[in-house]
């Protein structure tokens, strides 16, 4: 193989897993105010298989998706080149980011990635690259929701911009799919800020979400949380769908709930209940990540990995994350 070429996972053609391709491209260079990665590990997102699947656009923004098309977007690796302009990162740097999401362009699923300095933190040197590529995706998404939103963008879901909740000692936060990518990190950092968490998955994931500081798990597939838990301050529904209204009555009067994926919601029920339903978008941010990467580092937040996969086997990621209950994040890693 030419050294002006790498491998990378293309999308020829949108469908199931056996669509996804280990093909020899172009080396990408990096033009003003990015640097060149060499990845060594990728991060696994809904995103990719909505991609995949047929989705062209996230809400709010043009379609930026053609085929061919290089998936992902959460990369762990070195800087092996900066643009002139660039001067926070240096060749050499182990990086972390999430990259130009919520554009398709990240092109994550490579040996090498072009990527805005300004998506990048430094990888956090406690943990490595594996772990760091599960974190910038499902990181974000749960602190933009939970501890700031970061950025003036008008949310594509709603008028009104996202608020965070205070969350502090006098606080309960149930998170709905707490065992997930998004639902583990919101676990952890409600936890940071003193919260009681209420953990909501299967059974199988008890043990898991305890360990990482659940004051209770409820097992959704013998119990309805909605009929055990009341007075509740926030609810972060990682799951969505037609029935994340239920959590609406575990909330006391005043208290928000935030659907990571949209609901179905009725302006008028949450009127009558005084609660607030409010969602957002993750946007990249690598001046969050670096907070986020201090948290990582130090031990306070930490990431769960599922299973990983060699970057020639995302079909087989996928396969897996089609079967769902996933604990943790999948990645693909890359010799």
């Amino acid at each position: 193989m030419s050294t002006d070429t790498m491998r990378a996972v293309r999308l020829h053609e949108h469908g199931g897993p056996e669509v996804l391709r280990y093909d020899e491209v172009p080396m990408p260079e990096p033009g003003p105010g990015e640097v060149l990665v060499r990845v060594s590990a990728v991060g696994v997102n809904p995103p990719d298989w909505y991609v995949r699947g047929g989705l062209t656009s996230m809400p709010g923004t043009e379609s930026t998706l053609s085929l061919p098309a290089i998936l992902g977007t959460d990369v762990s690796g070195v800087v092996e080149a900066v643009a002139e302009d660039v001067d926070a990162f240096a060749v050499g740097d182990e990086v972390f980011g999430l990259l130009r999401f919520p554009s398709f362009n990240g092109s994550a699923y490579a040996e090498y990635v072009a990527a805005r300095a300004s998506d990048l933190a430094l990888k956090p040197a406690g943990i490595d690259h594996v772990h760091a590529a599960g974190a910038p995706m499902a990181g974000l998404t749960a602190w933009q929701y939970l501890i700031e939103l970061g950025h003036d963008h008008p949310s594509p879901f709603q008028e009104a911009r996202h608020r965070p909740a205070p969350l502090d000692a006098g606080t309960t936060v149930l998170v709905n799919g707490a065992a997930g990518g998004v639902g583990h990190f919101a676990l952890q950092l409600a936890k940071w800020k003193g919260a009681q968490v209420i953990a909501v998955a299967s059974g199988a994931h008890e043990s898991f979400l305890r360990e990482l500081g659940a004051d209770r798990f409820i097992d959704y597939t013998t119990s309805r949380p909605e009929e055990l838990v009341h007075d509740i301050d926030v609810v972060l529904d990682t799951v969505g769908g037609p029935h994340s209204r239920r959590f609406l009555h575990t909330l006391k009067r005043g208290g928000s709930q935030f659907p990571v994926f949209p609901g179905d919601f009725d302006e008028e029920e949450t009127a009558k209940l005084g609660v607030t339903v409010s969602i957002t978008q993750v946007r990249s941010n690598g001046a969050q990540l670096a907070e986020l990467g201090r948290l990582l580092d130090a031990g306070t937040v930490r990431v769960a990995i599922d299973s990983t996969f060699p970057l020639a086997d995302a079909r087989a990621a996928h396969e897996r994350a089609a079967r769902g209950h996933i604990q943790g994040k999948i990645v693909l890693t890359v010799a």
